[in-house]
């Protein structure tokens, strides 16, 4: 991923200083273990341990000759062990996917840690946020067109509980991730106890996999990589929301626009919805990676490597991607501006259209047939006020008048009440409430 889109924090889990220390780390709990079952000497433990880890310089220049990370790593660490006889005990039994894997478990947990904290943090500020709007009318669209009357909060608590359920996929697959494997060449532990797996997998808060070949099998991954997928998509309609309700004709909702913020080199006018934009490109970066990652599950019999080369692109510009993304929406619903008098402008701009429903309703309650008098009834009275632009309430009153019906207007008045039809949305915002 570019720097432009990379936080620090998440930046230093996917650099190669970081990951050529858990590299060492792994195998520093290797050597412990074979040095705790006599299977090296002990005095190996010392030295390794406090070898300092290579610089990715010294791995990469070594690289350029070997073309092979790990041997390329083994190397410039090794020339960091002193005494040097210390060396030749670190890999003792393992294969370089026994390395690569564990470490890789190791780095897409620190990436859900980091993840996991920001969607917890964006549930917090959408939940507040939609009950501090849960009496702010506007009106529902469907399609595009307006339907019925809501209220904003409605609309911010699905995305909250939305974003929620994605941090469970989320939690669920950090388990699924945090699998690791030393088992040898081909799986077989042919030259490694399986007490020294156990052991690392201990010392490392990871599962050493129920069964491994040369690698851990990538359904794990898959999920897990899934899993960001969604929680990006979510954040997108979020994002999308605000595009639509920023547009000119709309007007009801709008990013912070800061002092000295430019939305156009030729309009000055412009306050544009750029957030929310970067965050529709940025989810399509995070989607694009499932199915490269998906395609490495199935591989040449133990193992190939056709799954490597990918894994090193999708996997960080996924997990770098969504930490932005959510950074960048916590952003945008903290500062995003709701503008109620704007919602109930709108709201009555079709002249009573979004009352048909429920008027619907009521001529049947006044005795009239569904199908064959109440429905036709109330749909030529909508057409001729989407044709004349005379409020609904009049033409209903004149097509009804023609058929030889009286209406009572009375009890009209109280069901084409706005508030009316949000009543009921009570429990859920007390569940709303609840959600942590």
């Amino acid at each position: 991923m570019i720097e432009r889109y990379t936080l620090p924090e998440m930046g230093r889990v996917w650099s190669d200083a970081h990951k050529y220390e858990l590299w060492c780390q792994v195998e520093v709990l290797v050597v412990e273990a074979h040095a705790s079952a006599g299977t090296i000497p002990a005095d190996v433990v010392e030295p390794v341990r406090n070898a300092p880890p290579p610089t990715p310089e010294a791995v990469h220049e070594i690289e350029a000759v070997t073309q092979h990370d790990v041997i390329a790593f083994l190397s410039a660490w090794a020339d960091n062990t002193t005494p040097r006889e210390a060396a030749a005990y670190v890999h003792f039994g393992m294969t370089s996917s026994d390395l690569l894997d564990t470490a890789l478990a190791l780095q897409l947990v620190e990436s859900t840690d980091i993840l996991l904290a920001k969607a917890d943090r964006l549930v917090e500020v959408l939940r507040d946020h939609a009950l501090e709007h849960r009496n702010t009318l506007r009106v529902g669209r469907t399609h595009g067109i307006h339907g019925e009357p809501d209220v904003w909060g409605h609309r911010v608590a699905d995305f909250a509980f939305a974003v929620a359920r994605s941090r469970d996929r989320l939690r669920a697959a950090r388990k699924a991730v945090g699998v690791m494997a030393i088992s040898g060449a081909v799986g077989t532990y042919s030259n490694i106890d399986p007490e020294v797996e156990r052991h690392v997998a201990r010392r490392l808060g990871l599962q050493a996999a129920d069964v491994s070949t040369q690698v851990v099998i990538r359904d794990g991954m898959s999920e897990w990589v899934s899993a960001l997928a969604i929680m990006a998509t979510v954040c997108e309609a979020i994002a999308l929301e605000v595009r639509h309700g920023q547009r000119t004709e709309v007007r009801e909702l709008s990013e912070a626009f800061a002092k000295g913020q430019k939305g156009s080199s030729a309009m000055p006018h412009k306050k544009n919805p750029i957030i929310s934009e970067r965050l529709a490109g940025m989810a399509r970066i995070v989607r694009a990676q499932v199915v490269p990652i998906m395609e490495g599950i199935p591989l040449w019999h133990e193992r190939d490597i056709s799954h490597s080369s990918t894994e090193r692109i999708a996997l960080p510009d996924a997990a770098i991607a969504l930490d932005y993304m959510l950074n960048l929406t916590i952003r945008l619903m903290s500062g995003l501006v709701v503008d109620s008098a704007r919602m109930l402008v709108n709201l009555e701009s079709s002249g009573g259209l979004i009352y048909t429903s429920t008027v619907l309703l009521e001529l049947v309650e006044m005795g009239m047939s569904r199908d064959d008098e109440a429905y036709p009834l109330t749909q030529q009275a909508a057409m001729e006020t989407w044709r004349t632009g005379v409020p609904f309430r009049a033409t209903l009153r004149a097509e009804a008048g023609a058929a030889g019906l009286k209406l009572d207007e009375a009890r009209l008045d109280e069901v084409c009440r706005p508030e009316r039809f949000v009543e009921r949305l009570g429990p859920m915002f007390d569940r709303l409430a609840a959600l942590r």
